[in-house]
């Protein structure tokens, strides 16, 4: 792999009429104001916005289609990438308790790019930033039968959560060294007041120790809506210095950072970040582990 091989491995596409989320009332959500991405914004458009950043290859996560329509979006994309060549990997929703959980993961498994589902598990304090009722969901014996069932399909889990359910969340993971997680947006860092910032540490610090865990480097703008490099250069190194490359990937969670920025800042920044480390942990970062966690074929 080159130097300039960069893989996205966080991105969406959508068509709005099936997204619930963005029709009907406007109702306050953890990235603010969101009229912009009331619309259609399709693999053409998301490969605008990354050709110029010299991005080679991508991987979809899923956007909240109704929940029994979640085979249909995997469906859907996969028909997208067959006809375009992007994304490159599909990460599908599936609700790990629910009692056709069998049916779904058969029904996602008939695209061939699917390599993971994410089911989003973060709990706040604000009703705002809250997307489940329990904080500890995953600890529920029937939610960790449900999570059993994707190592065997060689599938990962990304793992949304905040820093106040990560204890947790590592008690939960210590219970499935065999199966592949994903921490997305860098565990959500959202309080920056100094007790915050101990509190995520310690929480990733648990996370990391778990040689099972990696990390996304995406969703660095959400809460400060706004993507200056002074913000996320601590979050960046930190989170590198307690995962290490080799389990650290970038994504770009475009369209949603569309709302503050470009695609080419986004990474710039990103970039500019991590230029001192060496050139093997940059490719790592940039490309090489993504490769190797999401099996894509670039």
């Amino acid at each position: 792999m080159s130097e300039m091989t960069i893989v996205d491995a966080h991105h969406h596409i959508w068509r709005q009429a099936d997204l619930p989320w963005l029709n009907g009332p406007m109702i306050p959500r953890i990235f603010g104001a969101y009229e912009p991405l009331r619309r259609d914004y399709t693999i053409d458009e998301y490969r605008a916005d990354a050709a110029s950043a010299g991005v080679t290859a991508s991987v979809y996560v899923q956007t909240n289609w109704a929940p029994a329509d979640a085979s249909e979006e995997v469906a859907w994309v996969q028909e997208t990438a067959d006809r375009f060549g992007w994304p490159h990997g599909i990460v599908g929703f599936a609700d790990l308790a629910s009692d056709d959980l069998d049916a779904v993961l058969a029904a996602h498994k008939r695209s061939p790019l699917l390599r993971g589902i994410r089911q989003q598990l973060h709990w706040h304090h604000n009703e705002q930033y809250r997307f489940v009722p329990n904080p500890a969901q995953f600890l529920e014996p029937k939610w960790r039968d449900g999570l059993a069932k994707l190592g065997p399909l060689e599938l990962l889990f990304e793992l949304q959560i905040f820093a106040g359910q990560m204890k947790d969340a590592a008690r939960m993971i210590a219970l499935f060294p065999e199966t592949t997680f994903v921490l997305e947006h860098a565990g959500m860092a959202e309080d920056q007041t100094a007790a915050g910032k101990v509190a995520w540490r310690q929480g990733m610090e648990l996370l990391a120790a778990r040689p099972n865990v990696n990390v996304k480097l995406s969703g660095l703008g959400t809460f400060r809506r706004r993507a200056r490099i002074d913000d996320m250069r601590p979050l960046i190194l930190d989170t590198i210095e307690m995962f290490g490359a080799d389990r650290t990937v970038w994504g770009s969670n475009f369209p949603i950072e569309k709302l503050w920025t470009s695609y080419g800042e986004l990474l710039a920044i990103a970039k500019e970040v991590i230029a001192p480390l060496p050139s093997q942990e940059r490719r790592k970062i940039l490309g090489e582990t993504a490769i190797r966690l999401y099996r894509l074929d670039v």
